[in-house]
């Protein structure tokens, strides 16, 4: 039976995997070019640390990988975002590393005004959930700022026509951050511009503004785009300075006009916010000032009638005193009367009292009281002279046992009796036996050596005699036990029975 396995082609040129890789992107390359694809974006991070973005784009059929290099990504004027529908500009290429197909994106643009109004329409969804919008969070405009910071392009109609208002309103210095308004890079430059201001240190060489402006004229939806990017919607809500918005006409709006304190329906009516106009407030302040006159007057009118009121219901001068004139009136008749009769009963005790003060009366007292403080002074004296000779006895009999020649005798009796004690202690003490050709052997540790038989050849000893002490060394064996000699015993054999009769505790051997 014939064999029918397929038989491997013999002469087919070989091709290593990278080969064939590259045959496949090249082929990919030049079958398509350019396309314009359009299709939901999927997978989108962001950019890549490399600067590189990577994401998807997928229908209800089909997906492909896509790739937007760093060169590209910055001049992108829309930025992709999750879900969004795109037509994108790019080549179909191939990634060798993972056989996979991709398309290189070098364009990107929403599928039409409706996928940007969604796109506007969910950004402002995003940011009215984070409370940029509330209206709490908004600052009041100043009502006469010195400064006015300006973001806007240095080459348009706006900024001639915004510093030409400023000529009919109220002195303020205007400074113009220019910025471009329009296409690539345009959104992250009004940011910087907004925060660059709020950077400013107040008193320093660039003064600080008291108010900023947002401004750019009318356009399309693709050219305000940039005043929709998060960036400058995040910049006007942190920004610390108040901040209006004027971008467009009236009928226009993005969401840095949401975020803003105070929107504007054209840059030149923001100028004209920022800055009230000269005429305006003198007439305001002639109006005021007329307005404060008159209320002034009426004022005055009318506390003038109400004083002449109030006086014509006061009661007159003479009215007020008549009554406190009538009860000192009265007063000052019973005074007069009650001092005459006072007058007279001073006068009747007085004659009575007087037949009792005669000089008789007086000089008898004088006599008695004179009578009595002698008998007081003779019985003083009398008691004096009483208690000094009691005292004066008593002093002579203390006196009499108070003689020298007793006194000397019981001292002499006390130092014989300290001589006799001192004596009987230096008998007793040991320094008495080491004056009579006696030592004490201590060793090292300064304990005193008792036995021979505790010592050892070499051990270092300290002997004790009467005048002093000398280190000695152990030589030889162990002594003999007979070799010391034993203290003898006291000379005084009566000492213990006499310290016994005279009451002296006994002393210790001290050896």
């Amino acid at each position: 039976m014939a064999d029918l396995t397929p038989q491997p082609l013999r002469n087919a040129p070989e091709y290593s995997v990278g080969d064939l890789s590259n045959a496949i992107k090249r082929a990919l390359e030049d079958g398509f070019g350019h396309i314009r694809l359009r299709g939901e974006v999927s997978g989108y991070r962001g950019p890549h640390s490399s600067g590189h973005c990577y994401f998807s784009l997928k229908d209800d059929k089909a997906k492909i990988d896509a790739v937007v290099w760093k060169g590209n990504w910055n001049r992108l004027k829309i930025k992709p975002e999750e879900g969004m529908e795109v037509i994108v500009t790019g080549k179909v290429s191939c990634f060798p590393g993972s056989s996979k197909y991709q398309i290189v994106i070098e364009a990107l643009e929403p599928a039409g005004a409706g996928a940007l109004m969604a796109l506007l329409e969910e950004r402002k969804r995003k940011f009215a959930a984070e409370g940029l919008f509330d209206e709490d969070r908004k600052q009041p405009l100043p009502f006469l700022p010195r400064v006015v910071g300006i973001v806007t392009s240095p080459t348009g109609a706006v900024i001639r026509d915004m510093l030409h208002g400023f000529e009919e309103r109220f002195p303020a210095h205007v400074i113009v951050w220019p910025v471009p308004v329009q296409g690539e890079g345009s959104a992250v430059k009004v940011a910087a511009a907004i925060r660059g201001f709020n950077a400013l240190a107040p008193g320093g060489p660039v003064p600080r503004p008291d108010v900023l402006i947002v401004a750019r004229g009318g356009g399309s939806l693709e050219d305000l785009w940039g005043f929709n990017e998060e960036v400058v919607v995040r910049a006007a809500a942190e920004s610390r300075i108040p901040l209006i918005s004027a971008v467009g006409h009236e009928t226009d709006w993005t969401l840095i006009d949401l975020v803003a304190d105070a929107r504007a329906p054209t840059p030149t009516k923001a100028a004209e916010w920022a800055v009230p106009k000269y005429s305006e407030l003198m007439a305001d302040v002639a109006d005021r000032s007329q307005r404060l006159r008159i209320a002034c007057r009426r004022l005055l009118e009318a506390t003038r009638t109400h004083l002449k009121a109030a006086a014509r219901g006061l009661p007159r001068p003479e009215d007020l005193t008549a009554l406190p004139r009538q009860r000192f009136d009265a007063v000052d008749q019973r005074l007069s009367r009650a001092l005459l009769a006072n007058t007279r009963a001073h006068a009747m005790r007085q004659a009575k009292v007087a037949g009792r003060l005669t000089p008789g009366l007086l000089h008898n007292l004088v006599e008695r009281r004179d009578r009595r403080l002698t008998d007081g002074f003779a019985r003083a004296r009398t008691a004096m002279t009483r208690i000094a000779g009691e005292r004066r006895t008593r002093f002579e009999r203390v006196g009499g046992r108070l003689r020298i020649e007793a006194l000397a005798n019981r001292l002499d009796q006390k130092r014989r009796a300290l001589e006799a004690q001192s004596k009987l202690l230096t008998s007793y003490s040991y320094q008495g036996v080491l004056a009579r050709g006696f030592a004490i052997v201590r060793d090292e540790t300064g304990a005193m050596v008792r036995r021979a038989a505790a010592l050892t050849a070499g051990q270092p000893l300290e002997v004790e005699f009467a005048d002093g002490r000398t280190p000695v060394e152990v030589t030889g064996g162990a002594p003999s036990r007979d070799v010391g000699a034993s203290i003898p015993a006291s000379p005084r054999p009566s000492a213990p029975a006499a310290r016994k009769k005279r009451g002296t505790p006994p002393q210790g051997s001290l050896l």
